[in-house]
């Protein structure tokens, strides 16, 4: 299986019936998921006493099995089940175990507390006994553990189905990732994130992490041209396209080039600008893929300058300004465009192209398949929408990024991408990675300026 591929609820149920199908007995399955998980809690716990909270499903089942891993392994053990073992898989496990359970957890505490009670699949919210009961244990505990999702949040979204569930420290993943270890708000209560192989198959059509990309240096013959010449049109707010190009130049482009109305005389020596009218400029048969929006403005000087990047571009990258004036009737070429809008880009296009849907993927989606733009909704969970349904989810990136100009800096790096050749979505996970990459690297606080600088390290860390 790949380590990064992304199920749903039912992608994940049809996954494992495929192994059910292929002659695997459910309670295996449940030992090798169950086993991998103890060995995770084993390590954590080093020797210390551990309490599992066990629930009616194979979510339980998985407790009984870790209890009893754990047990063998010599750690003082307490189960608890506020209900008795509802499935076949659950209730052999159940038996396996052999040892005492409790109904109610009063008393129980411990070093470490083990969430079963229900995982993924769940949609509705826990009753108040069991919130109650969970939160209680998890207070009496100091380290917390989470079997595939905390009990309480929404597999496919990521939602928190009930106010005041506990934080934990670690989830363990069963099988697969599913949406809601990446997607907010339910991501920020799982701790660190940690895989736990059980044999699934590659899933058709699942979506992807956009994790650590293989950028190849340039080839032994390149020059400038050939890695990629890339043309930012410049507008009101010359500054933000400054910041767009100082990325750019260290993700991976030959040739930035800056087309602007004027001079700046903040740009630096290693940036050409061209004053050409962009018509005349973009007529470059050499330039590889354009980035406009940054700094772009909404007047009429700036509609001109994006109607000439849509009608002359090889490749484009749409950001900011570009995406407030974008309408359907002006994408009548069939080019590789990348839009990269945050929340409020997303909507105001959503609005434009007609679209709708109820999560933020949905309508990043349903916008894809509308404009026939790759779609990088960017924001502490961003996500990357195909026009033909592929997904990809970024990795939580440091939350300093939360600064105006970051957008800037991360749309000069997928520009720089898509020039050095790249297809929209891949130069769209290449540069969510090497944005949160730069970002770690930069440190807590840090300017646009600053993050550029990182870049090329992050690009560098990538090879």
């Amino acid at each position: 299986m790949s380590p990064d591929q992304v199920l749903t609820a039912q992608q994940m149920r049809a996954a494992e019936q495929a192994l059910f199908d292929a002659g695997l007995p459910v309670i295996d399955l449940m030992e090798t998921a169950a086993g991998g998980a103890a060995e995770w809690i084993r390590r954590v716990a080093a020797g210390r006493a551990v309490t599992v909270l066990c629930g009616p499903g194979n979510n339980g089942g998985d407790g009984y099995v870790i209890a009893r891993r754990l047990r063998e392994a010599g750690n003082a053990v307490t189960v608890i089940a506020p209900l008795a073992p509802a499935t076949a898989a659950a209730q052999e496990a159940r038996r396996r175990w052999a040892g005492a359970v409790a109904a109610m957890g009063e008393g129980a505490a411990g070093d470490v507390f083990v969430d079963c009670l229900f995982g993924s699949g769940l949609t509705r919210p826990l009753s108040d006994a069991h919130a109650a009961l969970l939160g209680d244990l998890a207070a009496r505990h100091r380290i917390r553990i989470a079997i595939d999702l905390p009990s309480g949040i929404a597999t496919d979204s990521g939602a928190v189905l009930n106010d005041g569930l506990p934080r934990f420290d670690l989830t363990l993943a069963l099988g697969a990732w599913k949406f809601a270890h990446w997607s907010l708000p339910g991501r920020a209560m799982m701790g660190q994130l940690r895989l736990v192989p059980i044999g699934i198959a590659e899933v058709a059509g699942a979506a992807r992490l956009a994790a650590r990309p293989r950028i190849a240096p340039p080839a032994a013959d390149s020059h400038k041209y050939r890695r990629g010449l890339l043309a930012i049109l410049a507008g009101a707010m010359p500054g933000a396209s400054l910041l767009a190009g100082a990325a750019a130049q260290a993700a991976g482009a030959g040739y930035v080039k800056l087309l602007a109305s004027l001079p700046d005389p903040r740009t630096p020596p290693d940036i050409v600008t061209e004053t050409a009218p962009p018509a005349e400029a973009l007529a470059d048969s050499r330039i590889a893929a354009v980035l406009v929006g940054p700094g772009l403005g909404r007047d009429d000087f700036a509609r001109t300058r994006l109607a000439a990047a849509l009608a002359q571009a090889p490749a484009l990258v749409l950001d900011a300004d570009a995406l407030v004036l974008l309408a359907p009737a002006m994408l009548t070429r069939e080019i590789p465009i990348l839009a990269t809008p945050h929340d409020g880009e997303l909507e105001a296009l959503c609005r434009s192209f007609a679209v709708t849907g109820e999560t933020r993927r949905e309508r990043a989606l349903a916008l894809a398949r509308a404009s026939g733009m790759v779609v990088l909704a960017k924001g502490p969970d961003s996500l990357i929408a195909a026009s033909d349904g592929r997904l990809a989810l970024g990795i939580p990136a440091p939350s300093w990024l939360s600064v105006a100009g970051t957008g800037d800096v991360l749309a000069g790096i997928a520009a720089s991408r898509m020039a050095a050749g790249a297809d929209p979505v891949t130069a769209a996970c290449e540069a969510l990675w090497l944005h949160g990459e730069a970002a770690r690297r930069a440190g807590p606080a840090f300017t646009p300026s600053q993050l550029a600088g990182r870049v090329q390290e992050a690009l560098a860390a990538a090879l």
